[in-house]
C-alpha cells in the first residue's frame, strides 16, 4: 500500500489542467479533462486502452496540441510555447517510455551519456561518468554499465530507461505503463523504484498504467479515466470503496479476485 508522502507541498502545483479536449477526426479522446500535479506528488491515471491516458501525457510534454482547455507545466502555458521554449521545458520533464526506448547499438553507459552529450556539450567525460554512475546507481544496475541492451532482461531495460530520464535531473516524471509486459515480481521492483526515485530525486510524477497493483503500491493519488473523462480522483482506498460504477468494479475484480 503507498505510504503518507509528507514532502508533498499543497501549496505548489507543477501541472494544471483545466477543460482539456483532444480528438482524432471523430474520435472524441479526451472530453474535458482537469487535473492537478503537487510538488513531490505521485498521481496515477487509470483507465481501460485507448481512454486516453498516454495522449494526456503526450499533451503535457508538448508532442501533442489539445483542441481546447489549458495546460500549465511548471508555470508555462504548454500549447502557446515556441519550439525554442518547449525544448527547454521538456528538459524538466522525463518522460519513460513502456519499452525503455534504448539504443540497441549503444552500451547502457552510452545510452545514458547520450542526453548528456547533446543538451551539455561542454561536459566533461569525467563529469558524464559520475552522473551515470549516481543514476545506474539509484536503479541498482550498475554492473550493467557495459552491457548492451540486448543482454538484459525487461526489467532492466525498464531500469536502464528510467536511469536515462532520471541522468537531466527532471522535475517531473511521466511514467506511461512501467510495468507492462513484467512477471510480478519485476513489476514490485519498478513500483518500489518509482517511489524511490519519488524520494531520491524529489519528483512529482504522473503514471498511466492499467495495473491496480501498481496504481496502489505508487499512486498518493488516483484518478480513474472513462470514456474521455475523469470519473473519480483520491487514494486508492476512496476511489475503490465504492464500486458501483462498473469500470471500478471491473478494474478490481480483473485485478485482485480471479
Amino acid at each position: 500500500m503507498k505510504k503518507f508522502t509528507p514532502e508533498i507541498d499543497w501549496d505548489d502545483v507543477v501541472i494544471s489542467i483545466r477543460g482539456l479536449f483532444k480528438s482524432f477526426g471523430s474520435n472524441h479522446v479526451l472530453r474535458g479533462v482537469d487535473l492537478d500535479l503537487y510538488k513531490g506528488e505521485n498521481i496515477v491515471v487509470l483507465g481501460r486502452s485507448g481512454t486516453g491516458k498516454s495522449v494526456l501525457i503526450k499533451i503535457i510534454a508538448g508532442l501533442l496540441k489539445p483542441d481546447a482547455g489549458t495546460v500549465n507545466v511548471l508555470g508555462q502555458e504548454v500549447p502557446a510555447l515556441g519550439t525554442a521554449e518547449l525544448r527547454e521545458l521538456r528538459l524538466k520533464l522525463g518522460f519513460c517510455f513502456q519499452n525503455g526506448a534504448l539504443y540497441d547499438s549503444m552500451t547502457v553507459g552510452e545510452n545514458l551519456a547520450f542526453p548528456l552529450k547533446r543538451n551539455n556539450p561542454k561536459m566533461t567525460a569525467d563529469q558524464r561518468r559520475r552522473l551515470i554512475d549516481i543514476v545506474l546507481d539509484a536503479v541498482g544496475l550498475s554492473q550493467t554499465i557495459n552491457q548492451m541492451p540486448a543482454e538484459l532482461s525487461g526489467g532492466q531495460r525498464k531500469r536502464i530507461g528510467i536511469a536515462r530520464t532520471l541522468i537531466l535531473r527532471p522535475e517531473i516524471m511521466l511514467y506511461d505503463e512501467p510495468t507492462a509486459g513484467l512477471d510480478p515480481i519485476t513489476c514490485t521492483e519498478i513500483n518500489d523504484l518509482i517511489n524511490e526515485v519519488q524520494k531520491r530525486f524529489k519528483t512529482s510524477s504522473i503514471i498511466i498504467t492499467h495495473d491496480l497493483t501498481c496504481a496502489r503500491a505508487t499512486g498518493d493519488k488516483i484518478a480513474v479515466m472513462k470514456e474521455g473523462k475523469f470519473i473519480r480522483k483520491g487514494d486508492f482506498e476512496t476511489v475503490f470503496s465504492d464500486n458501483s460504477d462498473e469500470l471500478i468494479r471491473e478494474f478490481y475484480d480483473y485485478n485482485f479476485t480471479q
